[in-house]
């Protein structure tokens, strides 16, 4: 990925009266939470993914710096244009291209439109299959660890 490309057009991003750099980390926040938009999607990988939430709960390990919506997420950031890595569990039965596909347009679409960084590719490792009788465990472990922020922030 090039970090600046000469002759551009320019980018939301600078103007005549200043730059405004956008950092990794939320990037990559961003990127995850767009990807999870889809339906289907355990990003981090499912078993995995529960596991080290549920470690993290149980150490009170810090959820700042949005550990938890970058899970599974590797971006790399220049000043104009950000690539992306994905890795997640798709649930079975559900046609992994098309999920892919899905998460690909969605992070693009948000990150473009959100940030103002132009996307140059998103990889995605699709590293696990879900069972779908896992997920209501899952979910039920996304809302412990949902109710320890909330906890944390009043902190």
């Amino acid at each position: 990925m090039s970090e600046q490309s000469s002759g551009s057009q320019g980018t939301p991003l600078k103007s005549d009266k200043g730059n405004t750099f956008v950092s990794t980390s939320v990037v990559s926040q961003i990127a995850g939470i767009a990807a999870q938009e889809i339906e289907k999607v355990q990003m981090g990988g499912g078993a995995s993914a529960a596991v080290g939430g549920f470690l993290q709960s149980v150490t009170g390990g810090s959820t700042s710096g949005g550990g938890n919506f970058a899970k599974g997420v590797s971006a790399e950031v220049g000043e104009e244009e950000a690539a992306i890595d994905l890795t997640m569990a798709i649930e079975y039965g559900q046609s992994i291209p098309q999920i892919t596909e899905a998460a690909r347009r969605n992070v693009i679409n948000r990150v473009e439109s959100l940030v103002g960084l132009r996307v140059t590719e998103v990889n995605i490792t699709v590293n696990d299959v879900q069972i779908p009788e896992e997920r209501p465990m899952l979910e039920q472990q996304g809302e412990v660890e949902r109710q320890a922020r909330e906890q944390e922030a009043r902190a």
